[in-house]
């Protein structure tokens, strides 16, 4: 435990040193006092067009800030040779990566919270400031978003050689999961037979972390009939007293499995040499 606080007190360091930091948390700012001025020209009770459109802008930035900032952490190791000289202390490999990610993590939710508690400030001060209830369930949506995009990003900082081939990948994974889903979704079940649409549909669904993320985000704000027919149980599932419960259970093994993928694969490399 000692050396996982000592690797997440080092990474939180190297985070808020870190240029890209700054650059996302400037364009975080700038995002959210957007929302700001969206939320100003109309109400957040419950879920609107104007909700979707602030969870679609953040869905586009923060997955992609998160992937970019999570692999760069891992692969820069591999290419200053940081983590040879670490490597060659008693410290475990599964230690690391978890230190790896409870530091960024740290450093991700930071940005996140500058960003809305500057527009929280700038409302307040204009009388055009979130609802406490539309701010935590942003800020909650966020954070999730952060935490089971950052265990990709560990599994890919793990998985590449350098930052070019991290950056090449995290764009694509971004785009398959964000900009391509929908049209994927659609092709994928319009080929297949009736019986199988729906058990494939929630499989997919738990297959993508942001797509989870908005139903769910969705479904708690009171939205859940704009999803049509085929998700009547997704809405009855996640309204039930255990669906958050559930919900929890499922975002925690999710990270798990990513991280410690990461883990067994770094710790491959290691011994490789």
């Amino acid at each position: 435990m000692l050396h996982l606080k000592t690797i997440a007190s080092r990474e939180i360091k190297l985070g808020f040193r870190n240029p890209w930091a700054y650059s996302f948390m400037a364009l975080f700012a700038l995002f959210s006092l957007a929302l700001l001025l969206i939320q100003s020209q109309a109400s957040l009770a419950g879920y609107t067009s104007t909700t979707g459109t602030m969870i679609n802008l953040i869905l586009y930035l923060l997955p992609l800030m998160t992937l970019l900032l999570g692999s760069f952490s891992l692969t820069s190791e591999k290419e200053e040779g940081g983590w040879r000289l670490l490597s060659s202390f008693s410290l475990r490999t599964r230690t690391y990566i978890w230190g790896k990610y409870a530091g960024l993590a740290v450093v991700l939710t930071v940005i996140v919270a500058f960003g809305f508690g500057l527009s929280g400030i700038a409302g307040a001060l204009f009388g055009r400031g979130f609802s406490l209830q539309a701010f935590g369930l942003f800020l909650l949506f966020s954070v999730l978003i952060i935490g089971q995009f950052l265990g990709i990003s560990v599994l890919l900082g793990a998985l590449c050689r350098n930052r070019w081939q991290a950056l090449t990948y995290g764009v694509g994974i971004w785009f398959f999961l964000i900009l391509g889903w929908p049209t994927i979704l659609i092709a994928v079940l319009g080929f297949l037979p009736y019986l199988f649409i729906k058990p494939t549909l929630v499989a997919l669904i738990f297959m993508n972390p942001a797509e989870l993320n908005r139903l769910f985000l969705i479904v708690k704000m009171g939205g859940g009939s704009i999803l049509g027919p085929e998700y009547y149980q997704w809405v009855k599932w996640i309204q039930q007293p255990t669906g958050s419960l559930i919900f929890a259970g499922v975002l925690i093994l999710w990270v798990i499995i990513y991280v410690e993928a990461a883990a067994g694969l770094w710790e491959r490399g290691r011994r490789r040499g």
